[in-house]
């Protein structure tokens, strides 16, 4: 099925359309644009592992940035996305910890092509690479005396997305977005000796896993602002040796951050 995706979503980016004088005249607000842009958002960040009854939860601040190129709409485009977050984070497993610092940080490139089937709309599929790392510091004590630990995580994938847009009134832009990120691997680094129990540090790596993305932004000029949702779904690692006869490993988790987001483009 992924496969199948994958070749139409490649068809239609490689491929060609006309796109008519009348339609390039009608529609200059329906391409995706060019230029730097640069935005402010908020989330509310929930990760849990079901098995073992772990919850980590809380609000983020963060930043993002990208850069498009689409000079001309009869060959795809090019864009690079980034993305800085960072919130304290309430742990709940082994007893409750609060104010845990927690960052977050992506890295992307796309490919998309526009195409223009209507006066007043257009479809815009993408494909890309994208990178996730994030970093939990989990170091001292809960409240039932559960000693921590810092973690870190990587995530590579393959991002397969749709974006469109509707000429709405006034100059004004309606411009949801659905995306199916293919999981390529990932390596949960778990710095266990924090603990001072004698375990040495944990290397997993991770191999099954998906995630989705949906947005809805309402743009006008160089503003835009608007919900999205981020999920992840990663399944259980493979093992790690720690010492003293004991294996670590990264249990099924998910992943599930919804925010807002208010951007500017120069």
């Amino acid at each position: 099925m992924i496969q199948k995706i994958a070749t139409l979503l490649m068809l239609a980016i490689c491929g060609s359309q006309p796109v008519t004088a009348e339609n390039e005249a009608s529609n200059p607000l329906l391409a995706t644009p060019s230029g730097f842009t640069v935005g402010i958002q908020g989330s509310d960040y929930v990760y849990r592992e079901p098995s073992l009854g772990v919850n980590l939860s809380g609000l983020k601040l963060g930043i993002t940035a990208s850069y498009t190129k689409n000079e001309s709409r009869e060959f795809p485009f090019i864009q690079f996305e980034v993305r800085y977050a960072d919130g304290r984070m309430k742990y709940e497993g082994s007893g409750i910890k609060k104010d845990v610092p927690e960052k977050t940080v992506e890295g992307r490139m796309v490919f998309g092509k526009d195409f223009f089937p209507r006066v007043n709309s257009s479809l815009t599929p993408y494909v890309g690479l994208g990178f996730r790392y994030l970093h939990s510091d989990l170091r001292g004590t809960t409240s039932t005396g559960a000693l921590g630990y810092r973690r870190t995580s990587h995530y590579t994938y393959l991002p397969f997305g749709l974006n469109m847009r509707f000429n709405l009134s006034s100059g004004w832009i309606l411009a949801p977005t659905g995306e199916f990120d293919v999981f390529l691997g990932g390596r949960q680094e778990s710095v266990l000796s924090d603990t001072g129990l004698g375990y040495s540090d944990a290397s997993n790596g991770q191999e099954k896993g998906y995630g989705y993305r949906a947005a809805l932004f309402f743009e006008k000029g160089r503003i835009a602002f608007g919900p999205w949702l981020h999920y992840w779904s990663i399944q259980k690692s493979d093992l790690s040796d720690v010492g003293r006869g004991r294996v670590a490993y990264e249990p099924k988790n998910w992943t599930r951050e919804i925010g807002t987001e208010f951007r500017y483009r120069f």
